[in-house]
């Protein structure tokens, strides 16, 4: 049966003996900055009945710190994606350029799911 979860992983990063892998990509925007959007998330529903506008100010907050940190992460990403392909000559093996295609394709559908 096919795999299209299994079959969108790149070939060249396959995981070690001792290494465990997470079910599923891997996120993009680094733990620092998701736990620290999250504690500001949280901090804002704990304070809400309090003080309605501030609360709602530092969501506002955390969304915008996490909006730009993931603009960052897949400007990085699109950054690195390109320089694997981009300047390769003709010889360039097929592998290659599937590889770049597939990761292209993982991080458009995860967008879209969004």
């Amino acid at each position: 049966m096919y795999d299209q979860t299994r079959a969108q992983q790149p070939a060249d990063r396959p995981a070690g003996l001792g290494e465990r892998r997470s079910p599923g990509p891997e996120p993009l925007i680094p733990s620092d900055g998701r736990d620290r959007v999250v504690r500001r998330l949280g901090h804002a529903v704990n304070t809400f009945a309090d003080s309605p506008r501030e609360a709602l100010e530092e969501a506002e907050g955390a969304f915008d710190e996490a909006t730009d940190a993931l603009l960052k992460a897949l400007t990085e990403r699109r950054r690195v994606l390109r320089e694997g392909w981009q300047d390769q000559d003709s010889e360039t093996e097929s592998t290659e350029l599937r590889l770049a295609l597939r990761e292209y394709r993982e991080i458009t559908g995860r967008l879209l799911r969004a």
